[in-house]
């Protein structure tokens, strides 16, 4: 049986969700009119118990304004548990057929009761350096 979903979750407000971004010129997607960034994330657990991250949704948006939209399981692979106090940091990455664009989205976490609850990633910006004035 699947957990029921909790929307506004007195959890969600105490996971915090920070990303540093970088342009990879040396990535072999590059070579095919494409562009390639990392995206290092951060997730910090403010709250008094551990959480679970279940699932991730991104909403992926190029320079032209193509969308596409990513979601599944954990990320890179894992289903963090992240105890109290604690924060779990990855990197991961995404083509472009632009040199600028962005990415938002959400993770579905559990709480230790099961219940589960999103935690939102604020949009951030993908460009590649002296792009943007």
């Amino acid at each position: 049986m699947t957990p029921p979903f909790v929307s506004g979750h007195e959890l969600s407000d105490k996971i915090n969700v920070s990303v540093n971004t970088q342009h990879l010129p040396e990535h072999a997607a590059n070579e095919a009119d494409k562009y390639a960034f990392a995206y290092e994330i951060t997730i910090a657990n403010n709250s008094h118990e551990s959480v679970q991250l279940i699932n991730r949704y991104w909403l992926i948006i190029d320079g032209n304004g193509k969308q596409s939209e990513v979601e599944g399981a954990g990320v890179i692979g894992q289903q963090p548990q992240i105890d109290s106090g604690n924060s779990f940091q990855y990197t991961s990455g995404a083509v472009l057929d632009t040199p600028v664009g962005s990415m938002q989205g959400f993770y579905e976490m559990q709480d230790k009761d099961g219940a589960l609850f999103r935690v939102p990633i604020d949009i951030f910006r993908l460009a590649v350096p002296h792009q943007i004035n």
